[in-house]
């Protein structure tokens, strides 16, 4: 299998999977970067996997669709382009022999869902929409603080190896909030520096991995001492893991 990430917009990355032959693509916001991925590996699209009802997520379901006959998969709970396959936690996608493994991750939005591979290529495989981001989390849009933190939580159980396809190239924007709340986090420094190298030289920052969130992702780290302590100089208030991610969450939206 071959995991190619399609940027589109100004920051949006389109997961694309195939075997050489059969592909499905993740969140096409934008169908033109996909057909033109398509047409360049010479690919059957079968099958479209989507997280969220957002339109950078969506905006490209329907001419794909109509285009190349897809299977469209999506939350139940959510509006996502008709006609597909709702989806809830519990459930599984079938796509390219492959069994994803459907979660319920809300917070960013109500309904949100992230697919779940145990094992591709060797590795699990996660497509998380904008739940997860490397060294990140999504905005609380539709959610709460409590429902967040628990989605997080259900990704950050997952194996270490798991390779993380997060939608948005937003990690140094990401890292350099995370610098502020944990300076003294070496394995944080470093990251952040390979990172800035990647993007120099025009690649992404990712897919990251469970592994490596867990070292540096301070919405992942909430019950360390170093985010406590530095959640409540900003929010006096903040005593317990929700009020913590809570103040680090929004300490993030205001952040320049």
């Amino acid at each position: 299998m071959y995991l190619i990430p399609i940027p589109a917009f100004e920051d949006n990355y389109l997961w694309l999977l195939h075997d050489g032959k059969r592909a499905l693509v993740v969140d096409p916001g934008d169908a033109g970067p996909v057909q033109r991925a398509l047409d360049e590996h010479a690919l059957q699209l079968e099958s479209i996997l989507v997280t969220h009802h957002h339109a950078d997520h969506t905006g490209g379901v329907d001419t794909l669709r109509e285009a190349t006959g897809a299977q469209v998969w999506g939350p139940g709970a959510e509006r996502i382009p008709q006609p597909y396959t709702h989806l809830k936690g519990g459930d599984t996608a079938r796509a390219l022999g492959l069994e994803f493994q459907v979660m319920d991750v809300p917070g960013h939005t109500a309904g949100h869902i992230a697919y779940y591979a145990p094992e591709v290529n060797g590795k699990p495989l996660l497509f998380c929409g904008d739940t997860l981001f490397s060294g990140g989390c999504g905005r609380l849009f539709e959610g709460t603080p409590a429902q967040m933190l628990a989605s997080l939580g259900k990704l950050a159980a997952l194996p270490g190896n798991t390779v993380v396809c997060c939608t948005h190239e937003y990690t140094l924007s990401n890292l350099r909030f995370a610098m502020a709340v944990e300076p003294g986090n070496a394995e944080l420094a470093a990251y952040q520096a390979k990172c800035m190298h990647l993007r120099e030289q025009g690649q992404p920052t990712l897919p990251s991995s469970i592994a490596q969130e867990l070292l540096v992702n301070p919405f992942l780290r909430t019950r360390q001492a170093t985010i406590m302590q530095a959640a409540r100089h900003f929010d006096a208030s903040a005593h317990d893991d929700t009020t913590v991610f809570a103040a680090i969450r929004q300490w993030k939206n205001q952040f320049k």
